[in-house]
């Protein structure tokens, strides 16, 4: 049963995908299992009262289990008591696709695509950064999420992200003209290319947590590290390596959010607007993908807790 279709008061039996799990003490000071299991449909947050055996071991992120549980409410958002869990055995026959949501586009498409926009680059020693570090992360580019679990926290979403903001920047380079597309088109290429390194996500693009180094850096500190790296390594111009690493530092705009300054040149500046565009798009759609027509969302956590409306002249992108 998908977990969209899931009712308050039904019993459900069905596959879904471990996201993340938790394990945690209850009141009664006895172990319990927090997890948010998926499909294709969505996502629904678990628990496993008064687990027993190896907990710590048992049903981890990226796997898929059978589960069998009642489905309540809690603060307005449905709720799954599992009754019973296990993993899957040889007799399951289970299609991953179901599990896993995937960007829409094939993943070696997107790649091509992308180094459409590098070949554009006319200045030689931004290709040669930007080519640097692709090559670097070139398979897990294939798989990898652009987040744990707001915008496109799919597989493959990370490459979905840049390509679609690629072709916005294309799009806006043609009418302001005070703009060097290379320094643009490398910023969107690298603003969160050490994503890979702050995140522990598996091949099936799932983020089973954030690594040691993503906790006490961000994956922005971690990209102007490692740009400054290729750089040296590459001879890069002093220069355009500065001018980058400060695209990484400030794509963020607020010291809230990670960045310590704002954009100075006017390339940051459109990186900043591209990626809060795309990732405002991504998630107005997949909010609305789950009301009907002429129907409100309930509260977005992302886009400060608003309530989006459902228009019978919106365009829903598929």
């Amino acid at each position: 049963m998908l977990i969209k279709t899931f009712k308050v008061g039904e019993e459900i039996t069905g596959y879904y995908l471990v996201k993340a799990k938790n394990i945690k003490t209850s009141s009664a000071n006895k172990p319990y299992i927090d997890f948010t299991l998926q499909d294709i449909s969505g996502e629904v947050n678990a628990k496993l009262w008064d687990a027993k055996g190896d907990v710590e071991t048992q049903y981890n992120p990226g796997e898929i289990v059978k589960v069998m549980g009642s489905v309540t409410q809690w603060q307005q958002s449905v709720q799954l008591k599992i009754i019973k869990i296990r993993t899957l055995n040889e007799e399951d026959e289970v299609d991953y696709s179901q599990f896993i949501p995937t960007a829409p586009i094939e993943a070696q498409n997107m790649f091509d695509e992308i180094m459409g926009f590098v070949a554009e680059i006319q200045n030689d020693d931004i290709r040669k950064l930007v080519e640097a570090l692709i090559e670097i992360y070139e398979r897990q580019l294939m798989y990898y999420p652009a987040a744990k679990s707001n915008h496109h926290a799919i597989k493959s979403g990370l490459l979905y992200h840049i390509l679609r903001m690629l072709r916005s920047a294309k799009a806006l380079g043609s009418v302001y003209k005070n703009l060097n597309m290379d320094l643009v088109y490398a910023g969107v290429i690298l603003h969160d290319i050490e994503k890979i390194n702050e995140m522990d996500a598996s091949e099936v693009g799932v983020v089973e947590g954030y690594t040691k180094e993503g906790q006490l850096l961000g994956h922005i500190i971690m990209g102007i590290k490692r740009i400054d790296q290729v750089s040296e390594r590459l001879g890069i111009d002093p220069e355009i390596s500065l001018l980058v690493q400060h695209m990484i530092l400030t794509h963020h705009y607020e010291p809230d959010f990670g960045s310590p300054k704002k954009p100075l040149i006017p390339e940051g500046e459109l990186l900043h607007y591209l990626d809060m565009i795309d990732a405002r798009m991504y998630d107005m759609n997949k909010a609305l993908k789950e009301v009907e027509t002429e129907q409100f969302t309930e509260p977005v956590f992302v886009l400060d807790r608003r309530k989006l409306y459902k228009s019978k002249f919106g365009v829903s992108e598929e």
